[in-house]
């Protein structure tokens, strides 16, 4: 699963947490990105969600879009079931920012071995597309690095804030499997959308009413076959809040070897 939780932006952002929360409990991802995380008063929002879950949780900072202020910082996080074997944050080519964001790159101790995963959140400026391709080429190396090879799949997961068929997304386009039209999502779904009260109109038709949110995939080795066998959408409101302005993308996959072990 992967998730934008909208920071703390928003009228009324506290009222938005328990709708996160129960969104996730009902779910029940094995393993969820996330981005636009707070974190300050040293603690972070990917941290309590983990407690309340009982998941493990990794955050890493900064990420976009820049916090309003400096008490409570903004950055991308994994939450999983299990244990966190490693964990990486390398920088992002970003030559318009005045700062450095980073994706991250972890491995679940999932019980087939170690399962990696690579979230990021893209640059969303759209006259700093430079920057979006050099991005979205560099996640796409991540995912694809041979030192992720083994017996799961590599996942990269996040607010990409480019369409699939953007340049943006050209490189992993090339690389990887789009989950969502594997598993037959309609082609039409969107997780940014213009009817959100407080929908981010300015962000223009590249990003508005558009599916920004991605879960790509690779075989983990030349001989295994992955499956996805459902895909949806979630984050509708809860209680009449909307618990985010970005609609979560949710994918099941399975997976075995050509001799059909799994």
């Amino acid at each position: 699963m992967t998730w934008n939780l909208w920071w703390r932006f928003g009228p009324h952002w506290p009222d938005r947490q328990p709708g996160i929360l129960s969104t996730l409990e009902r779910l029940r991802p094995d393993v969820v990105a996330l981005q636009e995380v707070w974190a300050g008063d040293g603690v972070t929002q990917a941290d309590e969600l983990a407690a309340a879950l009982g998941m493990h949780a990794v955050f890493a900072a900064p990420s976009y879009p820049p916090a309003p202020d400096g008490e409570f910082g903004l950055g991308i996080a994994v939450l999983s079931r299990w244990p966190i074997v490693d964990q990486e944050a390398p920088v992002m080519p970003a030559r318009h920012r005045a700062w450095d964001p980073v994706a991250l790159t972890v491995r679940a101790a999932h019980p087939a071995g170690p399962l990696p995963i690579v979230a990021a959140c893209l640059d969303y400026g759209v006259a700093y597309t430079d920057d979006r391709i050099a991005q979205g080429a560099f996640v796409a190396d991540l995912a694809t690095d041979p030192r992720l090879d083994g017996p799961c799949p590599v996942l990269l997961m996040g607010d990409l804030n480019a369409a699939a068929g953007s340049p943006v997304l050209r490189r992993a386009g090339d690389v990887l499997v789009d989950a969502w039209t594997a598993g037959g999502g309609p082609a039409d779904a969107v997780t940014l959308p213009s009817t959100h009260p407080s929908a981010p109109l300015e962000a223009g038709p590249q990003l508005i009413d558009q599916r920004i949110d991605h879960i790509f995939f690779r075989p983990g080795h030349e001989d295994q076959l992955v499956r996805v066998d459902e895909v949806q959408l979630a984050g509708e409101p809860v209680g009449g809040i909307h618990p985010s302005d970005h609609r979560a993308v949710v994918a099941d996959l399975s997976w075995h070897d050509r001799q059909g072990r799994p």
